[in-house]
């Protein structure tokens, strides 16, 4: 098993398909999942998916009572605050501590454009909670995840990636904080993310993809204001968002679709869009490269402690 080629497999699946469409027809009776997050926004359209399939899903979050409020008894709920890693060791034992096997993780939570903020000891927070958190969470879960084989993770990368490789020279923002950049750095981070996990764990028949959902309002833009969304295009000026955005229905559906779909089978290790595998064109090379995914690897696992493989 090698990592696919970046390239379309014309899956009959689009841009407007929804993630109730891409489980169409796909039993997923017996199969447990975890989505991050799973209570708002993508995260909520893909945990009605999943479970509307027949699967158990877990949501971890960090609002307890507000998922399962949104929930409504839809999935088991848990505590998971991924900017703190004493957080997300308490909810990956005592989920190993059950014994269950782990057939879906889908590391859908994150923060996007937030002003400078600083968890843990001093990281910059969107790396922190969208990649430094899922990586410790997903080498933690890792003997859930490889017990019977056939596992996918799948991490919810972006477009955003686009605005910046991973700055190795300053992953922190020490030296002069760029909301923008420091979101398009954990972006491409959790698409090297996915790129060195399918290398690591296809022997043990464990696949990994990222994805862009597309352009979808949803409370991760809860940090912009209303004129910032006007300047960036994304509203007119009145508000009203742009007719091409999804919606979250249909932003869920490349994650959804990347955790379930047999078309899938034996592949990994590539970013997806549109539910369907990009074209090298929809994706920068700094994003895919294996170089760069086994050195963001190696310095995770020194910040977090965290190697499944070491």
């Amino acid at each position: 098993m090698t990592t696919t080629a970046q390239h379309s497999i014309g899956s009959g699946f689009g841009a407007h398909s929804t993630a109730r469409e891409v489980v169409t027809g796909i039993d997923l009776s017996g199969r447990l999942a975890i989505v991050t997050g799973g209570y708002a926004g993508l995260g909520l359209e893909t945990t009605r998916a999943l479970a509307g399939a027949g699967a158990h899903v877990v949501v971890p979050g960090r609002r307890p009572a507000a998922a399962r409020e949104a929930l409504d008894g839809l999935a088991e709920v848990a505590e998971l605050d991924l900017a703190d890693l004493e957080s997300v060791r308490r909810f990956a034992d005592a989920f190993l501590d059950t014994g269950r096997s782990l057939d879906i993780l889908i590391n859908n939570a994150g923060v996007m454009a937030c002003p400078e903020t600083r968890v843990g000891p001093g990281w910059e927070a969107q790396f922190a909670v969208n990649h430094l958190g899922h990586h410790a969470l997903a080498n933690r879960l890792w003997p859930a995840l490889a017990r019977d084989g056939g596992a996918r993770v799948i991490a919810v990368s972006s477009a955003g990636h686009m605005r910046s490789g991973i700055r190795w020279e300053d992953v922190q923002f020490t030296r002069g904080y760029d909301k923008w950049l420091a979101y398009g750095q954990a972006k491409t981070a959790n698409a090297l993310f996915a790129r060195h996990l399918d290398t690591l764990g296809r022997g043990a028949g464990v696949r990994a993809f990222s994805l862009h959902p597309g352009p979808i309002m949803t409370t991760l833009q809860r940090h912009l204001a209303a004129q910032e969304m006007a300047e960036l295009g994304w509203t007119d000026a009145h508000g009203t968002v742009r007719a091409d955005f999804k919606t979250p229905a249909q932003g869920a559906a490349t994650q959804t679709w990347a955790a379930t779909s047999p078309q899938l089978a034996g592949e990994g290790g590539v970013y997806c869009v549109d539910c369907d595998i990009a074209g090298p064109e929809s994706v920068r090379e700094w994003a895919t490269d294996p170089e760069q995914a086994a050195r963001l690897w190696t310095l995770s696992a020194e910040l977090t402690g965290q190697d499944a493989f070491a």
